[in-house]
């Protein structure tokens, strides 16, 4: 079963800094660009940082206003997110102000993988690398969620050809597929509660399906059966409901 790949939905035409980009060349680049963030690169378009514009509003928040009195904290001064806040506010380039290290993926990773990354490093988007490790694009959530717009009829086509087929090695009508706006729904019997357990399991992991309505039965549990058991059990259904 093949997932997309994030080079598939990526943008490959990529808003960047360098190091030395200044503050208000960042600013403009975002503004411009009705973007939210953006990657910092070096001299070999290798990924150093990326900027947000929460960095942008420490900037801001960080900046005192006219005769206000410094405020003095000289034991939170002394935490490494302190001193990375202080640096940031007094930032004048893209190289003081970015983030580091950034979070990305390579463009042959697939969707699923990009977006477990966004989720478990709460992030936007995610610069996209090559095999020499070059920004080649960026994917945003917006991409990823490109993945659901799939036509029912294509996803019911991969149901049929991965999970029924070539997976579980049954005819083509032996299970009933379904599909609308996304949801599959799988009926009919099968021989092993196993096989209904995969056929549901490899459903949900194709792109684009939102969720999966099992209607499957089976003629045996197999759920308690011990492994030497079941390679002895291996062929039963063999000759039940296989490709003709």
């Amino acid at each position: 079963m093949k997932h997309n790949k994030v080079g598939s939905v990526m943008t490959t035409d990529v808003v960047r800094a360098e190091y030395g980009t200044p503050f208000k060349e960042v600013v403009r680049l975002l503004g411009e660009n009705r973007i939210s963030g953006l990657p910092v690169v070096d001299e070999d378009e290798k990924v150093i940082g990326v900027i947000s514009e929460t960095d942008l509003m420490i900037r801001q928040a960080d900046t005192p206003e006219p005769y206000e009195q410094p405020r003095h904290h000289p034991l939170a001064a002394l935490t490494r997110e302190s001193r990375t806040r202080k640096t940031k506010a007094r930032a004048r380039t893209a190289g003081q102000l970015m983030t580091e290290p950034a979070i990305t993926v390579h463009a042959d990773d697939t969707i699923v993988e990009a977006a477990r990354t966004m989720a478990l490093h709460h992030v936007e988007r995610l610069p996209v690398l090559d095999e020499e490790q070059r920004l080649v694009g960026i994917v945003t959530r917006r991409d990823l969620l490109q993945v659901f717009l799939r036509p029912d009829s294509e996803i019911r086509k991969e149901v049929v050809d991965e999970v029924v087929v070539r997976a579980l090695w049954l005819a083509e009508r032996s299970v009933d597929v379904s599909v609308v706006e996304g949801v599959v729904t799988l009926a009919g019997h099968m021989e092993r509660k196993s096989e209904t357990e995969i056929a549901v399991s490899m459903t949900r992991q194709i792109d684009g399906v939102v969720a999966v309505v099992d209607k499957l039965t089976f003629r045996l549990d197999d759920s308690h059966i011990r492994p030497a058991e079941e390679s002895a059990m291996h062929g039963v259904a063999d000759d039940w409901m296989r490709k003709l």
